[in-house]
């Protein structure tokens, strides 16, 4: 019996290096992940600041944008506004002129010779 307890020590003092060991390894482990972790959270912490001052950017140019045709709007309902026969004529003009282009796109698109007879 005593045999047999004397082979059972070595066993457990084994086992218990070998846990031991695997712990280590897996501490390390963890701090590698914990480490990559933390540069994953700082790339998409900067990605989100990046993100952030483009959408200000965007924004303000938008703004500015937006502003400019409005003041150009103004101007331009101004004129309107000031010479009415003008504003009809050349409304007109644009309006014979897109009438005119549809026709010419429709008759060069159309396959089938007609005749007026």
């Amino acid at each position: 019996m005593a045999d047999t307890n004397k082979s059972d020590t070595p066993d457990i003092d084994d086992i218990q290096k070998t846990l031991e060991k695997q712990i280590a390894e897996l501490r390390k482990e963890i701090t590698k992940i914990n480490k990559s972790i933390s540069a994953r959270g700082a790339e998409m912490l900067d990605a989100s600041e990046q993100a952030s001052d483009f959408y200000d950017t965007a924004a303000t140019r938008a703004s500015r944008t937006a502003q400019q045709l409005r003041t150009q709007a103004h101007a331009v309902s101004e004129v309107a506004r000031e010479n009415p026969g003008t504003t009809t004529a050349v409304v007109g003009v644009i309006g014979l002129l897109g009438f005119m282009a549809g026709f010419a796109i429709g008759q060069s698109t159309n396959d089938t010779s007609r005749r007026w007879y």
